[in-house]
Protein backbone atom coordinates (compact mmCIF):
# COMPACT_ATOMS: atom_id res chain seq x y z
CA UNK A 1 0.00 0.00 0.00
CA UNK A 2 1.58 3.50 -1.24
CA UNK A 3 1.66 5.70 1.43
CA UNK A 4 1.20 10.13 -0.18
CA UNK A 5 2.22 13.16 1.14
CA UNK A 6 0.04 16.13 0.21
CA UNK A 7 2.60 18.26 -0.90
CA UNK A 8 0.51 21.48 -2.26
CA UNK A 9 -2.95 22.48 -3.95
CA UNK A 10 -2.66 22.14 -7.95
CA UNK A 11 -3.67 25.93 -8.01
CA UNK A 12 -0.13 26.73 -5.81
CA UNK A 13 1.74 25.17 -8.82
CA UNK A 14 1.57 28.63 -11.52
CA UNK A 15 0.33 27.47 -15.59
CA UNK A 16 3.37 26.16 -17.52
CA UNK A 17 5.68 26.15 -14.54
CA UNK A 18 6.73 24.80 -11.03
CA UNK A 19 7.75 24.33 -7.48
CA UNK A 20 10.30 22.70 -5.74
CA UNK A 21 10.13 19.76 -2.77
CA UNK A 22 13.09 20.04 -0.66
CA UNK A 23 13.84 16.17 1.06
CA UNK A 24 15.48 15.64 4.52
CA UNK A 25 18.20 14.08 1.91
CA UNK A 26 19.00 14.34 -1.77
CA UNK A 27 18.09 16.72 -3.95
CA UNK A 28 14.93 18.53 -4.80
CA UNK A 29 11.96 17.70 -6.59
CA UNK A 30 10.34 19.30 -9.06
CA UNK A 31 6.23 19.14 -9.22
CA UNK A 32 5.39 20.56 -12.91
CA UNK A 33 1.64 21.74 -14.16
CA UNK A 34 1.26 22.43 -17.94
CA UNK A 35 -1.90 24.39 -19.77
CA UNK A 36 -3.95 21.41 -19.42
CA UNK A 37 -4.06 21.05 -15.48
CA UNK A 38 -1.56 18.08 -15.87
CA UNK A 39 0.75 17.66 -12.98
CA UNK A 40 4.42 15.68 -12.83
CA UNK A 41 6.99 15.38 -10.95
CA UNK A 42 10.94 14.87 -11.65
CA UNK A 43 14.50 15.12 -9.38
CA UNK A 44 15.21 19.19 -10.31
CA UNK A 45 18.08 17.79 -12.44
CA UNK A 46 18.35 17.53 -16.08
CA UNK A 47 20.40 14.78 -17.15
CA UNK A 48 22.77 16.82 -19.25
CA UNK A 49 24.39 18.71 -16.70
CA UNK A 50 22.61 18.93 -14.02
CA UNK A 51 20.72 22.09 -14.53
CA UNK A 52 17.57 23.07 -12.50
CA UNK A 53 14.52 21.97 -14.38
CA UNK A 54 12.08 23.59 -12.09
CA UNK A 55 13.54 27.04 -13.38
CA UNK A 56 13.09 25.38 -16.69
CA UNK A 57 10.08 26.37 -19.10
CA UNK A 58 7.10 24.09 -19.62
CA UNK A 59 5.41 23.29 -22.87
CA UNK A 60 3.21 20.37 -23.44
CA UNK A 61 4.10 17.65 -21.44
CA UNK A 62 7.97 18.54 -21.61
CA UNK A 63 10.50 21.09 -19.97
CA UNK A 64 13.01 23.29 -21.45
CA UNK A 65 16.41 22.62 -19.00
CA UNK A 66 17.58 26.35 -18.39
CA UNK A 67 21.60 25.64 -18.79
CA UNK A 68 21.51 23.76 -22.27
CA UNK A 69 17.83 24.30 -23.69
CA UNK A 70 17.33 20.47 -23.22
CA UNK A 71 13.80 18.82 -23.81
CA UNK A 72 12.92 16.49 -20.89
CA UNK A 73 9.60 14.52 -21.10
CA UNK A 74 7.60 15.58 -18.31
CA UNK A 75 6.18 12.23 -18.06
CA UNK A 76 9.07 10.13 -18.41
CA UNK A 77 12.00 12.11 -17.25
CA UNK A 78 13.84 11.25 -20.45
CA UNK A 79 15.80 13.84 -22.94
CA UNK A 80 14.09 13.93 -26.31
CA UNK A 81 15.91 13.26 -29.26
CA UNK A 82 19.11 13.94 -30.27
CA UNK A 83 20.11 14.07 -27.05
CA UNK A 84 20.00 11.30 -24.54
CA UNK A 85 19.59 10.55 -20.65
CA UNK A 86 17.37 10.39 -18.10
CA UNK A 87 16.11 11.81 -14.37
CA UNK A 88 14.10 9.94 -12.26
CA UNK A 89 10.86 10.36 -12.52
CA UNK A 90 7.91 10.78 -9.13
CA UNK A 91 4.63 9.36 -8.95
CA UNK A 92 2.35 11.79 -8.43
CA UNK A 93 -1.87 11.64 -7.33
CA UNK A 94 -4.20 14.77 -7.62
CA UNK A 95 -7.34 14.13 -5.21
CA UNK A 96 -10.25 17.14 -4.35
CA UNK A 97 -7.31 19.53 -6.38
CA UNK A 98 -4.59 18.42 -4.13
CA UNK A 99 -0.92 16.97 -5.33
CA UNK A 100 0.71 14.15 -3.53
CA UNK A 101 3.99 12.41 -3.88
CA UNK A 102 4.29 8.78 -3.41
CA UNK A 103 6.56 9.29 0.78
CA UNK A 104 8.52 6.29 -0.13
CA UNK A 105 9.81 7.42 -3.28
CA UNK A 106 10.36 10.82 -1.33
CA UNK A 107 12.08 9.00 0.91
CA UNK A 108 14.40 6.67 -1.03
CA UNK A 109 14.65 7.67 -4.86
CA UNK A 110 17.95 9.17 -6.18
CA UNK A 111 18.96 10.32 -2.73
CA UNK A 112 22.56 9.50 -3.56
CA UNK A 113 22.47 11.87 -6.71
CA UNK A 114 23.60 15.45 -6.07
CA UNK A 115 23.99 19.07 -8.66
CA UNK A 116 27.37 19.08 -10.62
CA UNK A 117 29.06 22.15 -8.69
CA UNK A 118 30.20 24.78 -11.56
CA UNK A 119 33.27 26.07 -12.09
CA UNK A 120 37.43 25.10 -11.94
CA UNK A 121 38.02 21.70 -11.35
CA UNK A 122 39.26 20.62 -7.64
CA UNK A 123 42.75 19.81 -7.39
CA UNK A 124 42.97 16.92 -4.44
CA UNK A 125 45.73 16.34 -2.03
Amino acid sequence: MNEWKVICRVQDIPVLGSRRVARPQGMDVAVFRNDQDEVFALLDRCPHKGGPLSQGIVFGSSVACPLHNWTVGLDDGCAKTPDQGCTPRFQVKVEGGMVALNAHELATLATELTRPIAGPARQTA
